[in-house]
């Protein structure tokens, strides 16, 4: 992944330019889940098609590249606010629980979820630990995330 990313960025210099907050969120979650799904060193768990997302679902999800688009949001909430926890990401990933008769509440999302994906990027060190406890986008992860956001700036992804 590193030796990519840095041939990558030998040959496009126009990439430095554009970073992950000058793209539509949809387009560059599709294009670094499509980049996640064909890194060999980012595993699915074993048991990722047996979970749902949270408390709060139903049903599991109907995609079968749900763990890759899962992972490349939580990787873009992390660039966009740097010392992100596995907390704040189940807020943000939560949604409301249907009680029946009863009001809606928010639930959280799951956190075991976000956690392996969390330390599946710390291994590929896309994210690193912050001394506070949070995360935050490693020196290479930064790279490799604004050259993606720049091929889907130009339109090449």
């Amino acid at each position: 992944l590193l030796q990519s990313i840095n041939r990558i960025m030998a040959e496009e210099n126009t990439a430095k330019s554009i970073t992950v907050r000058d793209v539509k969120a949809e387009e560059f979650i599709a294009a670094y889940a499509e980049v996640l799904k064909n890194n060999d060193k980012f595993v699915v768990p074993k048991w990722a098609d047996l979970v749902k997302t949270g408390v709060h679902k139903e049903l599991a999800p109907y995609d079968p590249d749900w763990y890759f688009v899962r992972a490349a949001a939580i990787v873009r909430k992390v660039y966009l606010r740097q010392g992100t926890g596995v907390g704040a990401l189940k807020k943000r990933f939560g949604g409301n629980y249907r009680r029946g008769a009863a009001p809606e509440r928010h639930q959280d999302a799951a956190g075991g979820l976000i956690r392996s994906i969390l330390i599946t990027l710390d291994d590929l060190k896309i994210t690193e630990k912050t001394e506070k406890g949070g995360r935050r986008i490693s020196r290479i992860g930064q790279q490799a995330l604004d050259l993606v956001a720049g091929q889907v700036a130009r339109g090449e992804v």
